[in-house]
């Protein structure tokens, strides 16, 4: 009966190689990288928030925001943390069928936003506010565009991961896997919730 035991314990832990902090070594890099995300989005945000004001009188935020499409576009980014909890809660059940649908329904959201984002970007730029009109022009689609290419990559990943249990591909804990691609995901939400407050809500 001991045995048996041991070697349940053994094969629970068999892959993860925990740390000091009670946390796995890939949880503890996933958190690390995030950090560091954390203080890119940081400085790109202060430039931001420092040169908003500098603009002309007829290209600035007042002219150009479309508040109703953005919160649209950022209502669509928000529901998809929801399918992303619900993959991870599929994971952890083993639910492969499930876990497959909802990263994928993820990845379209995040794909919707993406898109969204693009057709503001073209509507700015025949209006006649391109990256290099003024500082703001360049604070802003420098911020907004660096979170565009991190909610590609998510998608990327997410398709990725799809394939990957499709074929049971997984290297390393499967729950796992989906539990860090799923703190990756909520980073980009929480970090849209911030820039679109501070950008589009807050008058300069």
């Amino acid at each position: 009966m001991a045995d048996t035991a041991v070697h349940a314990d053994d094969h629970v832990d068999h892959g993860a190689h925990h740390t000091s902090t009670g946390l796995s070594n890939n949880k503890l890099a996933m958190w690390m990288f995030l950090g560091s995300e954390c203080l890119l989005f940081g400085g790109l945000i202060s430039t931001y928030m420092l040169y908003r004001g500098r603009h002309s009188a007829n290209l600035g935020p007042d002219q150009v925001w479309d508040i109703p499409f953005t919160s649209a576009s950022s209502f669509v980014l928000l529901m998809s943390s929801l399918t992303m909890v619900l993959a991870v809660s599929s994971a952890n059940r083993d639910d492969d069928r499930n876990t497959k649908l909802w990263l994928s329904v993820t990845a379209l959201l995040g794909a919707l936003f993406v898109a969204g984002q693009v057709y503001e970007f073209t509507t700015f730029y025949r209006e006649g506010l391109g990256f290099t009109t003024s500082l703001f022009s360049s604070s802003f689609f420098t911020l907004t565009g660096f979170h565009g290419v991190h909610v590609s990559v998510g998608i990327i990943m997410l398709m990725s991961l799809v394939g990957m249990i499709s074929k049971n591909k997984v290297v390393g804990d499967k729950k796992e896997v989906v539990e860090l691609f799923g703190l990756y995901w909520h980073f980009v939400d929480v970090v849209w919730i911030l820039i679109f407050t501070l950008v589009y809500l807050i008058p300069a």
